[in-house]
């Protein structure tokens, strides 16, 4: 009897031993499995930090190769410095900072080339579907883009669309990769110095700034084609000058739309659409480097002309106006010869006609590609996520469109005979099946997927809405 009433009391204790032995070995695993787990990341990051010093290399001997006496010095994976030679002549005073231009930037090769990756999968077109899928896109956004509107709010959300829906599209007009290669040509007085009117002529697509006269009068230094043009409020006043009667070329209002916009834009058989931007403070600005983010969101190739990138500049022209002040030239270089090496522009200029057109000493996409992968590791390993994440890893903010919806074309009732019997919807409509191969691979390479920026200073932080494969295709 006595036996029997120990043994209730011995199986709780065998029980407690396994439990605490299985507990302890728990530990160790987790222990073992967070040493093995930090050393495989330890790893991971010592392999992308050799591969973007690697990549570093290829992009200083780039600059030295296409600089024009332009130098890189590597500080770091991350970090490059770009120096002009001794004695260059610092002629462009800062108001802001009461100094004149330093001769050495530095620039973050990280952040750059996951920027400007990024915009190749981007949509910089303001639409509808941004504006639905974004929180308070509507309320709170929408009214920032409207000029005149009297308003900090849209509670009532009728009003801002009597502003917005005359250049507000359902999606997206344009596609990545839609073009192989664009031509954008700023306005600097440097292309009267060539004659590269043929050869951007030649390009899928050609953009285009502001007031920039097209005609026979200047066509061998900047050519004839006409297809975008990227204008700021004033210039977008004077529209029916600028276009000279060409209705295809599509304009894109830079910032702001208002009444005077909207009024002209009514009587016009163009497409007109509002530029989708962020504001980032880097190495150049003006309306040209928004040409540039533009077009590299169509675009596989983006030549540029009429950017003063050569040594020797003293002070900002115009190939159709009078000098005027400009922006700080030798800042500005610098980004455009840094962005030439990281294979985002080829650069054509008076310095460089001559020169044998030979990209062989700018990185590859491959390895471009290497680049990107390894700086995106070090940004998600320094952020405390692991990687695997894709090209989605940036998505903040998730929307769905209705594939029975395909929602409202741009335009208003008001609009003019010539503007409502024209073709300027024909971007809207125009089915994905139509577009190059390469625009159809890579959209469903992105699942169907639209990205676009939210404004503001950070890189990360993207609007992503998905389409049905099977409606679009």
């Amino acid at each position: 009897m006595r036996q029997h009433k120990q043994v209730p009391f011995a199986r709780p204790k065998i029980l407690y031993l396994v439990c605490g032995a299985a507990f302890f070995s728990f530990l160790l695993f987790s222990i073992q499995s967070s040493f093995f787990t930090g050393s495989f990341y330890s790893d991971r990051n010592s392999e992308s930090i050799r591969d973007l010093f690697q990549f570093q290399s290829n992009v200083q001997q780039c600059v030295a190769n296409r600089g024009l006496g332009l130098t890189a010095e590597i500080v770091d994976h991350c970090t490059l410095v770009l120096k002009y030679p001794e004695g260059t002549n610092s002629t462009w005073y800062n108001q802001q900072f009461k100094k004149f231009e330093p001769l050495e930037y530095t620039y973050d090769v990280c952040e750059a080339i996951l920027l400007w990756e990024q915009y190749r999968n981007m949509t910089t077109v303001l639409t509808r579907e941004y504006l639905d899928v974004r929180p308070g896109g509507w309320l709170d956004y929408a009214p920032l883009r409207i000029a005149q509107l009297g308003a900090k709010n849209c509670y009532n959300k009728t009003l801002c669309e009597e502003h917005l829906n005359i250049l507000l599209p359902a999606k997206p007009p344009f596609h990545p990769r839609q073009f192989r290669t664009c031509a954008v040509v700023g306005n600097s007085g440097d292309l009267l110095k060539t004659e590269f009117g043929k050869e951007i002529d030649s390009h899928d697509a050609v953009f285009r700034d502001n007031e920039a006269p097209v005609n026979e009068k200047y066509a061998k230094y900047v050519g004839l084609k006409r297809d975008f043009r990227l204008v700021v409020r004033g210039a977008a006043r004077n529209m029916v000058p600028i276009l000279n009667g060409s209705d295809n070329e599509v304009l894109i209002i830079k910032s702001l739309t208002h009444r005077e916009i909207n009024a002209v834009i009514k009587t016009i058989p163009n497409p007109v659409y509002l530029f989708q931007g962020i504001v980032l403070r880097r190495g150049a600005k003006g309306t040209g480097m928004k040409s540039i983010e533009l077009a590299l969101s169509m675009c596989d190739i983006v030549d540029i002309y009429g950017f003063t990138v050569d040594p020797g500049y003293t002070e900002w022209t115009r190939y159709f106006s009078d000098p005027r002040k400009g922006h700080n030239p030798l800042q500005g270089r610098a980004y455009y010869q840094l962005l030439e090496c990281l294979g985002v522009i080829r650069i054509h200029s008076p310095m460089r006609s001559k020169r044998r057109q030979d990209w062989s000493d700018v990185p590859s996409r491959e390895m471009i590609s290497q680049a990107h992968a390894a700086a995106w590791r070090l940004r998600k390993s320094s952020a405390g996520k692991a990687g695997g994440l894709g090209q989605f890893g940036n998505c903040k903010v998730w929307g769905n469109v209705d594939p029975d919806k395909s929602g409202p074309i741009s335009g208003s009732p008001d609009m003019s005979d010539v503007r409502k019997n024209s073709n300027y919807k024909k971007w809207e409509v125009m089915p994905l099946k139509s577009l190059r191969k390469e625009a159809q691979v890579h959209y469903r390479q992105m699942e169907g997927v639209s990205q676009y920026k939210m404004d503001g200073n950070k890189l990360d932080d993207l609007v992503c809405v998905r389409h049905s494969l099977k409606s679009d295709v």
